[in-house]
């Protein structure tokens, strides 16, 4: 909506949105796994002109994975982009097993599945995080180990230094004064000058493989979708959601539902 990210072939008018989550009711000739009838959720990182607010969308097999059993329609239509950006980023970054962790923007869409994953999935031995005061509390509940109150705190102070630092807010160069010698910096906004070593700037691609890995921690309740108390906003508020969403105020994800 911004303009930020541009995909080649991109005009406008289009239809927004990424994420989804619903019922497969055709499929084409090449398609091998899906049937009609199966509950599916992903998103269409392919999408130029028709994106997922809509009441029907055509999406290649290859970017869908079954739905959770566990999760509604909702809570898994909140979860596909940031799931993926969470794990790839994390993966990517070289996080493991009794590994520490920064997280800016611990209770944003990413960072809820940052925090999560980092501790269920690849084994972090510490997770730290940031928020305003009235989100402390989330983030230890989704198992961070240190909440720090970004309104009181300048977290490159802190004499504790991390081997990742996941920047989810384009805190770049405060993110660099709190990573360990030879450790990681990932982020996920897009910068307009050269990123200092050692970060790196991480974009998603969609894959159901992911997905799947992760759908056992995701039926476990292990790991489990944010949604924002205002959720759902209807389909005919969808402006609505839009403008709440650049507050920055909201907690973890919003979601349209339902979509007539």
């Amino acid at each position: 909506m911004k303009g930020v990210i541009k995909l080649p072939g991109f005009s406008l008018p289009a239809v927004p949105g990424y994420d989804l989550a619903g019922v497969v009711v055709k499929v084409g000739r090449e398609v091998k796994e899906l049937k009609v009838g199966d509950e599916v959720y992903g998103f269409m990182f392919h999408a130029k002109k028709d994106g997922t607010l809509a009441e029907y969308a055509a999406v290649e097999e290859s970017f869908l994975a079954l739905k959770p059993k566990k999760l509604r329609f909702g809570e898994a239509a909140s979860l596909p982009v940031v799931i993926q950006t969470a794990y790839g980023g994390l993966e990517r970054a070289g996080l493991s097993h009794g590994k520490s962790l920064l997280v800016l923007g611990g209770a944003g869409g990413v960072g809820t599945l940052i925090i999560q994953l980092a501790k269920e999935v690849f084994g972090a031995s510490r997770v730290a995080a940031t928020s305003s005061t009235g989100k402390l509390e989330l983030l230890k509940s989704l198992g961070a180990d240190l909440a720090i109150d970004y309104t009181k705190v300048n977290f490159e102070d802190l004499p504790e230094k991390f081997d990742v630092v996941y920047d989810t807010v384009g805190e770049i160069e405060r993110a660099a004064k709190a990573v360990k010698p030879g450790g990681s910096i990932v982020t996920i906004v897009k910068q307009n000058k050269t990123l200092p070593p050692p970060a790196f700037f991480f974009a998603v691609t969609s894959n159901r493989s992911t997905l799947e890995k992760l759908k056992p921690f995701l039926e476990s309740g292990k790991v489990k979708p944010v949604i924002d108390p205002k959720n759902p906003f209807p389909f005919s508020q969808v402006i609505e959601a839009f403008s709440y969403l650049q507050t920055r105020r909201a907690t973890g994800k919003l979601v349209i539902h339902p979509v007539p």
